[in-house]
This record gives C-alpha cells, structure tokens and sequence, in this order.
C-alpha cells in the first residue's frame, strides 16, 4: 500500500485538546475523562470497551483477519495530589500523584474533590511563608518540597474541624487547573500536555485516517491508559495478537537534547532502556520518505506506558514518539506545528504494514529466517535481501 499524507483538522485537534485539558484527571480519578474520550471515538464510529481497572481499549480493524496486529497507546491521567493530612490552621498538607516537583506547584490553583460529588472546593497551593511583608528575606530562604508547601482553602475555615465540616478528609484528590492557552503564533501553554497532546493527537489520526475512507494494512488498537503517571501504564489491556506498540507522550525540550516544540520526536532510549531497533527506524524511514518533521532523542530520566508494557511481558516490539514539550511536568509549552507533524507520521504510521509482516505474524520462529540481517549485517556473507534498507 502506498502511503500518502492525509488532511488533518487542526480544529478538530485544537479543541479536543482544550476540553481534556478541562477536564481534571490525576492518577485514580479518571472516570470522566475516560467517558469523554470514548464519546470521541464513538463519534468517529470507532466503538471502545473500558477494563476493570479504567483502560479504554479501541480498534480501527484491518483487511487480515489473522496475523498480528498493532497498537497506539497514550494515557488520560496527569500528576496532582492527594490530601495528606488537614492541618491545625485549616490548610492541607499534600501527597503528591506522579513525580513532579513542588518548586512548579507552588501559586497553582487547585480543585479539591470530596466524597460529596456536589461539592468541590477550590484553593491554591501556598509556601509555608507566603507574605513578604511578614517574612521578608525569609520568603527566599525557605527550602524547595512538598514539606514547604500547604494548600490554602477557598473557604472561611481556621482549623481541622472547619475542613472537616467542608467534607474534606485525607486521601481526598487535589487537581492542578492546568489554565490552558493557545497563543497567536501557535504555542500551546498549560498544565498536563503531558498526555493530553498526545490524546488530542491520536485521536486526530485516527479520525483522519476515518475521513479519508482508510481501511489500515494492519488491525491497529488504541489502549487509552489511566496510571502512567505513576508507572503502571500499559500493564494491562494490550491485545494478544499485537506485535508492534507505539506509546506517544512528551517529549523533553531542554539543554543536551534534540527535541524541539515545532517537531516530532522519535525516542531511541529512555531511562528504561533503547526501544525496539527495527521499529524505531522503520519511523524515522516512514518521516524522511513524507517530508515530516521528526527529530531523534535519548532520554535520562523518563518512562512511558510502553515499559509498564515490557515489564508485564508484553511480546512486541516497542517504540515511542513523541511531542516536544518545554519545561515538562511543569509550566509546560509545546506548538501546534509539533502536535501537526506527530498527527501525521501517526496517519502515516497507520497506513503501513508492519516492519516484519510475516515474521510477526507468529510470536516465534526460526533463526536462520529472521529478517534482522538486512539491518544488523552479521556474519562472513554480510547483509542480505530483506524488508527494510538502510542508505
């Protein structure tokens, strides 16, 4: 099949962005926006099933009934925190959901999720010593960590009893209003783009590839994840049959890395180990042949839904593109032209078959009939014919 870029509605991207950015979802409360992403499939005619555990599983079915199949995989749920302890002076102490650091909470509003789903209680996150003119230089001595941080209620409350009485208790959800904001030059800044982007992303493929009257070459399943945040991620609800799994997700925008917000990247390596050799460079071809913007990069201290996925033994191959975000799990930025590129090498990506048709359509066989030669050249006869080339 020859593959050929397709119209992608920016529009369509744009506000499906904004209304899961909208939508609160920290690790563990990811109910609502569950629903809305599987009312957004069901639109595009693409049914979902959700598991136990809140993954939503979907599937744009190809020609072959039998074989392997692929999967995109993206997460819904976002860092936040969680109610500690309420405090003596009628402020919260917080947990934090997710690894982010308490220098990027400190000035956040926050929303607080009781047990009373009629009742939401809005505060922002505070320094212990908020009031220059009552601390003067001690406002900048204090130290950095969620130990130096309190939640200040919006409500006329000055002891634990007060917040008792507002229905609040520990282990209560705090959700970091994300203040979105999609500037004239196309900069997209706010809270939790990690992973909504890449959400607004993939469902923009996929309904690109629906407009245009697609049928995909391979049977290509969309598992929407609820706990990469906190490293559970793909563990779960992956198909059997799948042989190749792409995890899109932020990509790191700072010094010693090639990530830029205007592109696409491909991740070689994370801090879990390098994906997949074939797979990644199958993507990198697939980008170069169709003028995408892609660029490639190693991460340090980054994982995806993609290692949850190994680690539970998952037998595919793994790889992981990305959109570049500046100041991620903080003030985070990322451009519309980036989310642009990522939409369509995922349109492209969809449209191909497989990296080894044949040799993934079973989950082992034998050596000598592995294609890998035609890329790892090994032995005294060198390469060999084979279904991917190298310049």
């Amino acid at each position: 099949m020859t593959l050929k870029p397709l119209d992608i509605d920016l529009d369509y991207l744009r506000q499906v962005l904004v209304e899961l950015l909208d939508i609160p979802s920290p690790s563990g409360r990811t109910d609502h926006v569950q629903q809305y992403v599987g009312e957004r499939l069901s639109a595009l005619g693409i049914p979902s099933t959700l598991t136990r555990r809140g993954a939503l599983s979907a599937c744009l079915p190809g020609p072959r009934q039998t074989g392997a199949d692929r999967a995109i995989v993206v997460h819904t749920d976002t860092i936040g925190g969680m109610v500690k302890r309420l405090k003596e002076n009628g402020r919260l102490e917080l947990k934090t959901i997710g690894t982010h650091s308490a220098r990027f909470a400190e000035g956040a509003h926050v929303r607080i999720f009781t047990d009373d789903l009629d009742r939401v209680v809005t505060g922002q996150v505070l320094p212990l010593k908020a009031s220059g003119h009552r601390y003067n230089d001690d406002v900048d001595l204090q130290g950095v960590g969620w130990e130096h941080v309190e939640v200040r209620v919006d409500e006329p409350v000055e002891d634990i009893a007060g917040l008792r009485a507002l229905g609040i208790d520990a282990g209560d959800f705090v959700a970091f209003l994300p203040n979105p904001m999609v500037t004239p030059s196309g900069y997209v800044k706010s809270r939790h783009l990690d992973d909504k982007a890449g959400v607004a992303a993939v469902l923009t493929a996929f309904k690109a590839v629906v407009d245009a009257g697609i049928t995909p070459t391979v049977t290509a399943h969309l598992l929407v994840t609820v706990t990469e945040e906190i490293g559970h991620g793909a563990s779960h609800g992956l198909d059997p049959d799948v042989a190749e799994i792409v995890s899109v997700d932020a990509a790191v925008v700072a010094p010693g890395q090639q990530s830029r917000e205007n592109a696409a990247t491909l991740a070689m390596g994370d801090g879990v180990g390098p994906f997949d050799y074939h797979l990644t460079r199958n993507l990198a071809t697939i980008a170069r042949e169709h003028g995408v913007d892609l660029v490639r990069d190693v991460f340090d201290y980054y994982r995806s839904d993609v290692a949850a996925a190994v680690e539970a033994g998952a037998h595919a191959r793994v790889a992981l593109l990305g959109f570049g975000v500046d100041a991620t799990h903080g003030h985070e930025r990322t451009h519309l032209d980036g989310l642009r590129h990522l939409t369509q090498l995922l349109c492209l990506y969809l449209q191909s078959d497989l990296v080894f048709p044949e040799w993934d359509a079973e989950p082992e066989g034998d050596l000598a009939d592995f294609p890998s030669l035609a890329v790892q050249p090994a032995g005294g006869d060198g390469p060999r014919e084979g279904p991917i080339g190298i310049d």
